[in-house]
């Protein structure tokens, strides 16, 4: 790392040609007169706090000659009221500073530079996230800037074994990543695998974010849609992640924390389980469970069963299609789970006071016109839409999206090979499950595989807190 020079002049003139100062009109350089002495302060418009900066000029104003100590450090110790400082001995630090919202000052006659961190970040409040939503409990989420994200969890969590250390990722983004874990109860080796990965990573930026470094971090055979890992918008489920000994991730500029290690029973489990007593608690788990096995085989089943209706009991002959069957069972699956995605996708992007005209349309209209017109039969219509409105008793997208594309892989081995496509098609479900491995190196379905049976029952059942 190249340091800075002891010509004040040297490196003010550093800083300008590497900030590009001329071009920027965000970067801006105030020029100051500190007890008789020429000094520079460095920074970014719109990422410092004004009031703070602007009593800090008015004291620097304020000292005479005799009040100037010889070393930064001095003068820190002194001549700076303010919290966050630093002394800053090489260029690359300073531009990492800089760049992030840090205000720098350079003093002439003084070595090295003074960093005073009053940035601000742009942030929305800490409002209740969209997606993990409880009916009980705390209604706060995490919002894009991680300092406010750690201090969500620093609220709920106040030991002083709770450890958060900070790296940097991405040569243009520097983004900051920071691991949360509690120092006693944390798996060591994971711990140290996962702070050597990302010391490893050597990657432009992190575009995406939390995508970016997890696929980064846990690169695995991309045909398997099966989530390796786990992300909450949460404090306390990140929180009470942390008290049972996983990682929890967090990277600036994402409102998600990424848990690790994982397993399937985790990604299912939901904040709704714990604010409601054990046995609420348990059927809400158990429930959820049940869906998601029906929305993955509800309608392979109904298919191979109207492939060989003779199959079907005396009791439940009234599940038998009674219409004309103008496009194969198959195709009118396909096509329905793609219309599934289109409307889903239009809903994203329509506007709020749009969404209730969209929905009518698209369950009244669209879906009756199918059905008389021919295209679908009423079963396949009944069938795919709890298929539907079971993807949202799962909060997690990935999971959902994992169970879909198995349920299309299940689809179309029943309709090539029967009975033996379907049995073949749960198999490759179980494989691509104990194909996937955490980033611990424990199975994606522990406790079952390995058995552990009082892990397993507290994964199954709401026991007392």
């Amino acid at each position: 790392m190249e340091k800075l020079s002891e010509d004040y002049r040297e490196n003010v003139s550093a800083m300008r040609r590497l900030l590009h100062a001329e071009q920027n009109f965000d970067i801006l350089e105030k020029q100051l007169l500190i007890a008789g002495h020429s000094a520079s302060l460095f920074f970014i418009d719109g990422l410092v706090k004004d009031d703070i900066l602007e009593k800090l000029l008015e004291y620097f104003y304020s000292l005479n000659p005799e009040d100037l100590p010889d070393s930064p450090e001095q003068f820190q110790l002194q001549n700076l009221p303010y919290i966050e400082t630093e002394v800053l001995t090489g260029t690359e630090e300073v531009l990492k500073n800089l760049l992030s919202g840090v205000p720098c000052l350079f003093i002439n006659g003084m070595p090295d530079c003074l960093a005073i961190d009053c940035r601000t970040y742009p942030a929305r409040s800490v409002e209740e996230p969209l997606k993990d939503r409880t009916l009980r409990g705390s209604r706060d989420g995490f919002v894009e800037t991680v300092v406010f994200n750690t201090a969500l969890i620093r609220r709920r969590i106040r030991s002083p074994k709770l450890c958060m250390e900070m790296q940097t990722v991405g040569q243009s983004t520097l983004t900051d990543v920071v691991l949360c874990y509690m120092e006693d109860r944390v798996d060591r080796a994971c711990l140290t695998r996962l702070k050597e990965r990302i010391g490893s990573i050597r990657v432009d930026s992190l575009t995406m974010n939390q995508e970016s470094l997890t696929e980064l971090l846990l690169p695995g055979r991309w045909f398997n849609p099966f989530p390796k890992y786990h992300l909450t918008e949460r404090p306390d489920t990140a929180a009470a992640s942390i008290l049972e000994g996983n990682i929890i991730m967090l990277v600036d500029n994402s409102p998600s924390a990424v848990i690790l290690p994982t397993t399937l029973f985790s990604i299912m489990e939901e904040a709704n389980d714990y604010y409601f007593p054990p046995i609420t608690g348990t059927y809400l788990r158990l429930s959820r469970s049940v869906i998601m096995i029906l929305s993955l085989l509800l309608t392979p089943l109904f298919l191979l069963l109207m492939q060989h209706p003779e199959w079907i009991p005396e009791s439940f002959q009234f599940i038998r299609i009674k219409d004309t069957v103008n496009i194969p069972l198959i195709w009118q699956f396909l096509l329905l789970e793609l219309a599934i995605d289109g409307l889903r996708l239009a809903a994203i992007h329509t506007p709020d006071m749009l969404s209730t005209p969209l929905s009518v349309i698209a369950g009244l209209v669209i879906g009756e016109f199918a059905v008389n017109s021919g295209w679908f039969n009423a079963e396949v219509m009944l069938y795919m839409a709890f298929v539907t409105i079971a993807n949202y008793s799962q909060s997690n997208v990935e999971l959902n999206y994992a169970v879909k594309f198995m349920r299309i892989l299940l689809l179309l081995l029943t309709c090539w090979f029967g009975l033996f496509g379907l049995i073949a098609g749960i198999l490759i479900v179980f494989a691509a499950l104990l194909g996937c491995r955490t980033f611990s190196g424990k199975g994606y379905l522990y406790p079952l595989i390995p058995f552990h049976w009082e892990t397993l029952k507290r994964q199954l059942f709401r026991v007392r807190l």
